[in-house]
């Protein structure tokens, strides 16, 4: 199949998943936003990590971020370490029209997917979004299944984490690692035993 074809059937999948998508009252940024939120994990839920993904400024990201403040669907959290951090945090109302979001039907046409087709889909997608930000020189957002960052084995041992950060150094919990993160590096997938092929158990 042509280039071109894939690159196309990719654009116009997005745009008719989202054709109706400007509904309560919010632009396409903020439902990105909310969408971005709602996905990324702790280290990510920050206004420079939104940016970076979406692709935009920071004072772009701000602005946007900071309407959804004042309509009640975004609060932000401090660092009790560093005041001048913060973690952006979904409210219940948030939470609510994200449960209607137009994106849940590529989330359904997906899921219809076989699961070795799934899988194979995710592998092709992630090179070809891995390329594009390699030639515009932006960040490259994953989760921990893939990252080249995830430590462990999947095996809880006394007072040991089965997986850990090593970028971050810290302990990451099961429900995390389908998490967004902007430390992403492209690495070893996860096995299907729960381990990461190539990483050093802690």
């Amino acid at each position: 199949m042509d280039s071109r074809v894939i690159a196309e059937l990719v654009l116009h999948l997005g745009r008719m998943a989202f054709r109706e998508a400007l509904v309560e009252g919010l632009t396409a940024a903020q439902w990105a936003a909310l969408r971005y939120i709602a996905r990324a994990n702790r280290f990510s839920r920050t206004p420079s990590a939104f940016a970076a993904f979406h692709g935009t400024t920071r004072g772009t990201a701000s602005q946007t971020i900071k309407s959804l403040e004042s309509q009640g669907y975004l609060i932000r959290t401090w660092s009790q370490a560093d005041r001048r951090s913060c973690q952006l945090v979904l409210t219940d109302k948030a939470r609510a029209i994200l449960v209607n979001d137009s994106f849940e039907a590529l989330v359904r046409a997906a899921d219809a997917l076989p699961p070795s087709v799934r899988s194979h889909f995710v592998g092709t997608l992630q090179r070809m979004l891995h390329q594009v930000a390699r030639e515009r020189g932006a960040s490259t957002f994953g989760t921990c299944t893939s990252c080249e960052h995830l430590e462990g084995d999947g095996c809880s041992r006394e007072g040991q984490a089965p997986y850990t950060c090593g970028f971050m150094s810290t302990p990451v919990l099961v429900e995390e690692l389908d998490e967004i993160c902007i430390n992403f590096v492209p690495g070893k997938p996860m096995t299907a035993t729960g381990s990461v092929s190539g990483a050093a158990p802690r």
